[in-house]
Formats: C-alpha cells, structure tokens, sequence
C-alpha cells in the first residue's frame, strides 16, 4: 500500500502559488457593509422637551419630557428620561418615570425607576430603586398545526335485492 521512492539527486524547490484575485462578489460584499453606528448622545446640558425616534443607539445624559423609542437606549447617571421607553435594549443608570417595554432591561445600582417595565429579560443590581409592576412578555405559543379529522364514514345504504318473478 505505501511504498518508498527512491530519493532522486536534485531537489526542486516548493513552489509558492500567488492567491487569487478577490471576486467582483467578495467586493461588493466589502462595499455592502456599512461602518460601525456609533452612539447618539444627548448631553447633561440638554432638555427635550418632545418624543425621540430612530433606530440606532442612544445614550441620555440629560432630560427628555417625551416618549423615547430607539434601538437600544443608555440612560446615564444624570439622565432622565419622563415618557415611555421602548428599545430593544435598555440600561438604566439614572431616572426613568414613565414605562419601560423592551427585550433585555438592566438597572444599574443608581437607577430611579417609576413605572411598569415589560420585558423578557430583567436585571437589576443591588441599591436599583423600582417602583412599578415588572410585566414579562407573554410570547404567542406556536400554533400547532391542526390535524386533519378523519371523514366520517358514512353508513352504506345496503340494497336489498327483490325476487324477480317472471
């Protein structure tokens, strides 16, 4: 099964291939992908007075009187937020007084929420202050494919067969 060549006296040196050109499509993937989004912040020094809206992250070091509803969303330390929140993601540091509904909520040990949180997950760490009810999302249970019902069989009407006479 295995044999052994016989070693020849001149040694050929290993060749070293070049790698392929990337692809048209291995371009236009590196074009596709968007940079990093970085983090909206709205200062200490700021006050909205009105609701916020978009998609991507935000983080409130100051005071927003409206409803409040990102991608995720970081309510820092001087940040207070007065109006519902809903994000994907939320972590609170400072105050939120209004209700929270959102996949994953954090509250840190200086946090000062008054309201209702949904959720699914809930962390809180020692010294959060929470006064409201924590409602977790109630997800739709599968719909399970109905199965079908074999017919009924219906009685055969049996007839009888009546002498001939003739």
């Amino acid at each position: 099964m295995f044999s052994k060549q016989a070693k020849s006296g001149s040694k050929t040196p290993a060749r070293i291939e070049p790698l392929p050109a990337p692809t048209a499509a291995a371009q236009v993937d590196s074009q596709r992908r968007a940079p990093p989004k970085v983090a909206s912040l709205l200062s200490a020094d700021l006050t909205i007075e009105g609701g916020v809206t978009g998609e991507g992250e935000l983080q409130i070091d100051g005071v927003v009187k409206g409803d409040v509803r990102v991608g995720r969303l970081t309510v820092g330390e001087t940040g207070h937020v007065e109006g519902g929140v809903y994000a994907e993601v939320v972590e609170v540091r400072g105050r939120v007084v209004g209700s929270i509904t959102s996949k994953q909520v954090r509250l840190y040990g200086t946090s000062y929420v008054d309201g209702d949180i949904t959720h699914e997950q809930l962390a809180m760490e020692t010294g959060a202050f929470f006064q409201g009810r924590s409602l977790k999302f109630q997800r739709p249970a599968p719909q399970a494919q109905p199965t079908p019902t074999p017919p009924q069989a219906e009685p055969l009407a049996i007839a009888q067969a009546k002498p001939v006479v003739g």
